[in-house]
């Protein structure tokens, strides 16, 4: 059960992952050191070998297209209330002059459009609606990424995903039964559902992904957000213009959540080890490249101390915050702006709302690319382009929507702002938004359930501060708001620019923090050689 396994002089690396921890001199007997042997292969039944040849790509592309596909379908089963609250409520604003805040009708439209539906909530209820989704969420988060680290990443991400599914496919019937308070407690059952979401999918990430795949594969992951948005928004457009009533739109994204569901269930796995048809090529390039092919189940707990008093943790949280803040401004409220201010119909609401975010997935794939090319050529550290890239989806931003703002009621211009805006916001995916693993391979759900739960506080804040805001839905009333994203965008930058790192941190490997292994310390040779080294993955980042 157990070998002698000294680290050579010449420093040859040994994947901490893939061992469990060496014991000091004196625990386990006289030796100075001594190792658990690796575990044995998964066995994998005759019968499934077949499928390693089926599959054209590999099984860490098949998991990212999944995981792209859980978020797009989270965000489509979250936003979906945006569009369906503009018909659902009754308008009761009558003004249609331009000079009242509010922009005209166009002749062409049909009037039918802009008398909304059958429930008499003010802008303050409605944001209280639409944020009730994020008190749910944040309380999720923490657990989830715990869950995900101790038991992998498949069921809790799964899981999680199915009862959003079953609760939006609910939403008309709770509030037929209920009214807004049913509404609110289904939006709070949906959020503590969907907070499991991006800490599992960060641990899975962390098992599957290799640090050179990082910025492209994790890019794609999350930029399931942003084609969420756009088939949620385009999608409800096209249900409620066509179909009578608004609960067409929670029971076909519901229906796509329980699908999702099946597929990924049958063809995803939490760990390379344990799934029975990946190929045995691929597998041998993991092991290469993360050193390991399973979790470790041999980590200490989580090192809370450590990672809530890490300056770059704090750092990389403002820098959530204030993305965070402006993209839920976006996808919560947009599609009420273009509504109540601009005035499009229910049709066109749903177009001109998803264009930003069809921008946004765009640039976010493409500097994915851009930023790992950059950082495997030796032509840009990691800890440099992640605050660059930060930077660009920060400042563009701010001074667009600001300028949006200005723009009147020159729907064309406004529109075409807004994109600007939304396409720059997509460089946050290879900047901070991968950052949590750079940090920490081993605690990247926690770390990214600590980011995405405190960024989701802004969730719960930023659509009630518009509904206090904006009673009269005027122009002038949402220029204040955009003015404090303006700020809050380039405040949380600011402080990302000074603090932020690309670097493993010394409390990725808290059994080891004591034993002074960390780049930089000194040893003698003899010591060096008495020392673990640190995992493939940490390294290569290092590296890098």
């Amino acid at each position: 059960m157990f070998n002698v396994n000294l680290a050579g002089p010449s420093g040859e690396r040994q994947p901490l992952l893939a061992r469990k921890e060496l014991l000091p001199a004196g625990f386990g007997g006289d030796k100075p050191e001594v190792e658990h042997e690796e575990t044995e292969p998964a066995y994998r039944h005759p019968g499934l070998e077949w499928l390693s040849r089926v599959f054209l790509i590999p099984q860490r592309v098949i998991l990212a297209i999944m995981g792209f596909l859980a978020i797009m379908n989270a965000y489509t089963m979250r936003i979906s209330l945006s569009i369906a609250i503009t018909e659902m409520v009754n308008k009761t604003h009558g003004g249609g002059e331009e000079d009242d805040g509010v922009c005209p009708i166009d002749s062409s439209a049909n009037p039918d459009d802009f008398t909304g539906g059958e429930f008499d909530w003010d802008e303050e209820l409605q944001g209280i609606i639409l944020s009730s989704f994020y008190w749910g969420y944040v309380i999720t988060h923490i657990p989830g990424g715990i869950l995900a680290e101790k038991f992998g990443g498949k069921w809790t991400l799964s899981l999680g995903i199915l009862s959003t599914a079953i609760f939006t496919l609910i939403t008309p019937w709770a509030v037929e039964l209920g009214g807004s308070t049913a509404l609110i407690v289904i939006r709070v059952l949906m959020g503590l559902g969907e907070g499991t979401t991006f800490p599992a999918l960060s641990a899975l990430m962390a098992t599957w992904i290799p640090a050179k795949e990082r910025s492209k594969l994790g890019s794609l992951v999350f930029g399931g957000g942003q084609v969420g948005t756009i088939l949620g928004n385009l999608l409800s457009g096209v249900l409620l213009h066509n179909i009578d009533g608004w609960s067409s739109v929670f029971y076909f994204f519901g229906g796509m959540g329980i699908l999702w569901f099946v597929i990924f269930s049958l063809l995803c796995y939490s760990d390379p080890e344990s799934h029975p048809f990946i190929s045995e090529k691929e597998k041998a390039y993991l092991k290469r490249e993360l050193g390991t092919l399973e979790r470790d189940r041999t980590l200490p707990p989580t090192p809370w101390r450590y990672i809530l008093t890490s300056v770059p943790m704090m750092a990389l949280v403002c820098a959530q915050i204030g993305h965070d803040w402006g993209f839920f401004i976006m996808v919560t409220d947009l599609p009420k702006y273009m509504s109540d201010v601009l005035r499009f119909s229910i049709k066109d609401n749903g177009l001109y709302s998803s264009l930003p975010y069809l921008v946004m997935w765009i640039v976010s794939l493409s500097t994915g690319v851009l930023s790992d090319w950059l950082i495997t050529s030796g032509r840009m550290t990691i800890t440099f382009g992640r605050k660059i890239f930060t930077t660009i989806a920060s400042i563009g931003p701010a001074c667009f929507i600001v300028g949006a703002s200005y723009a009147g009621c020159e729907k064309a211009v406004v529109v075409m702002l807004f994109t600007f805006a939304m396409g720059l916001m997509g460089t946050f995916y290879p900047g901070m938004k991968v950052n949590p693993l750079d940090l920490s391979p081993n605690y990247a759900g926690t770390l990214m359930a600590i980011t995405n739960g405190i960024g989701a506080i802004t969730g719960i804040i930023a659509p009630y501060v518009v509904g206090v805001m904006t009673p009269n839905h005027a122009l002038d009333e949402w220029r204040i708001v955009f003015w404090i994203s303006f700020a809050i965008f380039n405040v949380t930058n600011l402080v990302y620019i000074l603090w932020a790192s690309g670097e493993v941190q010394p409390w990725n490997t808290p059994h080891l923090m004591n034993k002074s292994v960390e780049a930089g310390d000194s040893h003698d040779e003899r010591d060096n050689t008495a020392l673990p080294k640190k995992s493939l993955q940490s390294q290569d980042a290092i590296k890098q």
